[in-house]
C-alpha cells in the first residue's frame, strides 16, 4: 500500500511539473500515440482532434481516360509503393483520372492527413486574400496583424512573403521526432497562440531559408485575423465549391478553433489530385479564374535562398530530366504537378523513414515521377 501511495504521489509529481514546466500537451500525445498502439502522428489522425469543416456543395467526378486503370504498374514500383506503406496512388493526365490504386484497407473514399501539404493551401489562401484585397501587400508587416511582436527582437520585420517563403528567421526546430520540441506542442497542445508566439526571432528575416510550420502557423494567424473568419469557411468558398470536389473535408484545429495551417487537411487523394490539376491550369477551372496565375507562378518559382528547391509552400526539382514542383507532406503525403506532360500524381500514405537524399527533397517523389511518365506518357 505505501509503495502504491508514493507510485500515485511520484505521478501526481511528475504531472504538475510538466505542466507548470509548459509540456502538459505530452499527456494528449501519448494518449493519441502510444495508448492507439502508434508511435507518431498518423494519417488516420483526423477523429482524435477537433475540426472545421471543408463543405463542398456541387460534387464533379473526374472523367475517366479511356485508358482508365487498363495498365499494370511495374512489379518493382508497386513494391516501392507498398513496402512505403502507401494508402493511395492516383495519376490524372490531361485533366482525366488515368490511374487509381489503393492499399492497406483505404479505398476512393478514405479521408487522410494532409500533413504539411496544407502550408502550400495555406498559402494558396493567402493569395486568395490578396486578390480580393483582403490582404493589400504580400510585403506587409506580421506586426501589423499582431502588434504585441514588435517587442520581440526582429519582430518589427517579418512580413507575409518571409513566412510563405520560409524565410522568417524563427526559432522553430523542425523536428518531428522530439517530443519537447515545437513541432509536438504544435500538434498535441490545446493553443497554438501558446506553441507559435511564444518563440523568438533568431535571425533577421529575408536572410536565410528555412522550413519551419512555426511560419505557416503565424501566416495562418495572420490570415484568420484579416478575413474574420475560419480558414476553413474560406477554403470551402474560393476553393473547394469552385472545384467541385468530391466530399466535405476537415482541417484539425486547436482548442480554440484555430486550424493547424501548417498542417492536417484531411481529405481524399481525388480531391488532393484537383487541387494540382488547378496549378497544372494555372488557376482557372473551366473558364473560371480562382486563383490569380501570376500569384501561382510565384508560389512555384524557386527562391535563391532554398538554392532552387522551394517556392512559396510548393517544393520544386528543376534538377530531375523531368522538372516537377508538389506539395509534401509528413510521411510521404505528395500532390505532384508535371507540366511537361499534363499530369497530376498523388501518393498517400505512411512511409515513417522516407529518404532525403535529394537535396533536402524526398527520393520517392522523383522516383514516382520518373516511372509514372516513364509508364503513361
Amino acid at each position: 500500500m505505501r509503495i502504491l501511495k508514493y507510485m500515485i504521489g511520484g505521478a501526481v509529481a511528475g504531472a504538475a511539473a510538466a505542466y507548470f514546466l509548459g509540456y502538459d500537451y505530452l499527456f494528449s500525445g501519448i494518449s493519441k500515440t502510444y495508448l492507439k498502439g502508434k508511435s507518431s502522428a498518423h494519417i488516420d489522425d483526423g477523429n482524435l482532434f477537433p475540426s472545421n469543416p471543408i463543405v463542398t456543395e456541387s460534387p464533379r467526378l473526374w472523367e475517366e481516360d479511356p485508358e482508365y486503370n487498363k495498365k499494370e504498374l511495374p512489379k518493382h514500383l508497386v513494391e516501392n509503393l507498398q513496402h512505403s506503406r502507401t494508402a493511395a496512388f492516383v495519376v490524372i493526365r490531361k485533366g482525366k483520372i488515368l490511374h487509381e490504386q489503393y492499399w492497406e484497407g483505404y479505398n476512393q473514399l478514405s479521408q487522410t492527413n494532409s500533413f504539411s501539404m496544407a502550408k502550400a493551401v495555406t498559402v494558396m489562401l493567402l493569395g486568395k486574400a490578396l486578390e480580393e484585397g483582403i490582404i493589400q501587400n504580400i510585403d506587409e508587416k506580421l506586426v501589423n496583424f499582431y502588434p504585441e511582436l514588435n517587442e520581440k527582437i526582429f519582430g518589427d520585420k517579418v512580413t507575409l512573403k518571409n513566412l510563405a517563403q520560409m524565410e522568417a528567421g524563427l526559432d522553430w526546430d523542425e523536428n518531428y521526432n522530439n517530443p519537447f520540441l515545437p513541432n509536438a506542442k504544435a500538434y498535441y497542445g490545446k493553443s497554438l497562440v501558446k506553441a507559435v508566439f511564444s518563440r523568438r526571432f533568431k535571425q533577421e528575416p529575408g536572410t536565410q531559408f528555412e522550413y519551419q510550420s512555426g511560419s505557416t502557423q503565424l501566416l495562418g494567424f495572420a490570415l484568420k485575423k484579416a478575413l474574420e473568419k475560419p480558414l476553413a469557411t474560406y477554403l470551402s468558398e474560393k476553393f473547394w465549391v469552385p472545384l467541385g470536389m468530391e466530399q466535405n473535408a476537415k482541417w484539425s484545429t486547436d482548442n480554440y478553433g484555430m486550424e493547424k495551417t501548417y498542417c492536417c487537411i484531411h481529405s481524399n487523394a481525388r480531391d488532393f489530385a484537383k487541387l494540382g490539376q488547378l496549378f497544372l491550369d494555372d488557376g482557372k477551372v473551366g473558364d473560371q479564374q480562382i486563383l490569380n496565375s501570376r500569384f501561382i507562378e510565384q508560389m512555384r518559382t524557386p527562391t535563391k535562398r532554398s538554392e532552387e528547391i522551394y517556392g512559396m509552400g510548393l517544393w520544386i526539382n528543376n534538377d530531375n530530366p523531368i522538372k516537377h514542383y508538389y506539395f509534401l507532406g509528413l510521411q510521404g503525403q505528395y500532390i505532384i504537378m508535371v507540366p511537361e506532360y499534363d499530369m497530376v500524381i498523388v501518393r498517400t500514405g505512411s512511409y515513417s523513414n522516407s529518404p532525403k537524399n535529394d537535396r533536402g527533397r524526398p527520393d520517392q517523389a522523383r522516383l514516382l515521377v520518373n516511372e509514372t511518365v516513364q509508364l503513361f506518357r
